[in-house]
């Protein structure tokens, strides 16, 4: 008899046009395994950012209200409206990150708020990104640093830093963590939730919380899921999700004697092959991701020394085979091109991705990889095909 085995999987898994059949498939493995419901088990993803999970739980999808609980149910909706004092909230799911910027280019959408997002980096196919940002009437971009989707915004309101607000986060295992104020606001920023608040009574519809105690206490009334976790319990110890009352223990690990909706649920899954596969004339892979030294699009990573002299400068991975075979040294700067841009960048020899694949970081906006990635987009999740596009490779001259 085996022990438990734990499956903790990131964006290798996800960024593709098969993203949710590898992830299901993933279920399925530790389904069939046993490793569901059991200490040391279960299906784990790590997150790209430190409260995607939090977020995710709170509504910000285009498609539930907190806790999951889904927009098209009308005892959710008359929830919801009775607690904000509103006739009726809309039945229609928002757009997803990904449909946004179709929409904007068709002229469907005129406006865009952007929180703590940096798409002009981050997103694939960036001509086309960019194009879209130009089509909108209007866009707010609100942020501690002025990014490069900042600088095309027509208005940047300040916010702050993890280190300037109360509140709590929630990580992968579903545990909600208190994140107290070290310092007070710097300058003209201001807490996410006051701008908001702000922004909505001048919109005719005023929003008070005293603090962010005072938000926790409306995301216990109205989410099942949140009703037992409370900030005096949180300043003891994290809590798991769900956790339904306050003499509730939190739930650690799921599905445990039984699965949430019943019986497990195995899916067939068939082979689906990436949106773009290399050619002759497109040789090569192109996957891109993070490297150890830098966050995400390096707004706040690359603003120090330290990690800047770790990790200095841009740097595409090339195997030392396919070096070989193209007259690349380490160290050279060669040409990436896909069929939607090009990059010049230094090479680094290593054995790291394998023969006919090159890795490239997304964190430098000065040459930006994602000039080159593949807007197509998993069909359940909309998550891009960050990690396969078919691209050339030559020593530039």
């Amino acid at each position: 008899e085996s022990s438990p085995a734990s499956i903790l999987y990131a964006m290798g898994i996800t960024q593709h046009t098969s993203g949710t059949d590898n992830v299901k498939t993933l279920g399925n493995l530790a389904m069939l395994c046993g490793n569901i419901g059991v200490v040391g088990g279960g299906v784990n993803p790590l997150r790209g950012q430190n409260n995607v999970q939090g977020a995710c739980d709170l509504g910000a999808l285009p498609n539930v209200l907190t806790g999951y609980q889904k927009v098209a149910d009308e005892e959710v909706r008359q929830k919801f409206a009775k607690a904000w004092g509103l006739e009726e909230l809309s039945a229609v799911p928002g757009l997803r990150v990904t449909d946004m910027f179709p929409a904007a280019l068709e002229g469907k959408l005129r406006g865009l708020y952007v929180m703590g997002e940096n798409p002009l980096v981050s997103d694939p196919d960036l001509h086309h990104i960019e194009e879209a940002v130009k089509k909108l009437d209007f866009m707010v971009v609100q942020d501690i640093f002025l990014t490069e989707t900042a600088q095309l915004a027509d208005v940047v309101l300040p916010g702050v830093s993890f280190a300037e607000k109360d509140g709590t986060f929630t990580n992968s295992e579903r545990k909600v963590q208190r994140v107290r104020k070290a310092i007070e606001p710097v300058g003209e920023a201001r807490e996410d939730s006051w701008i908001i608040c702000q922004l909505a009574a001048v919109m005719g519809y005023p929003m008070e919380y005293a603090d962010a105690r005072a938000v926790m206490e409306e995301i216990r009334k109205l989410t099942p899921s949140y009703a037992g976790i409370s900030y005096e319990r949180l300043e003891k110890k994290a809590i798991a999700w769900p956790c339904p009352a306050e003499d509730h223990p939190g739930t650690p690990i799921l599905h445990v004697g039984e699965y949430a909706c019943g019986k497990g649920v195995f899916f067939p899954i068939e082979y689906r092959p990436p949106a773009e596969n290399p050619d002759a004339e497109y040789p090569f892979i192109l996957s891109t991701g993070r490297v150890l030294q830098h966050f995400h699009t390096g707004t706040m990573t690359r603003k120090g020394k330290g990690l800047n002299q770790l990790y200095p400068e841009l740097l595409a991975e090339v195997n030392p085979a396919d070096a070989e075979k193209l007259g690349i040294e380490d160290g050279d700067f060669i040409n990436i091109a896909s069929r939607r841009g090009s990059i010049k960048v230094k090479a680094w020899l290593t054995d790291r991705p394998a023969a006919g694949v090159v890795f490239v970081p997304f964190h430098f906006g000065e040459t930006a990889v994602n000039l080159l990635t593949n807007a197509a987009l998993c069909p359940d999740a909309g998550i891009p095909e960050y990690k396969v596009c078919a691209v050339k490779v030559e020593k530039a001259s």
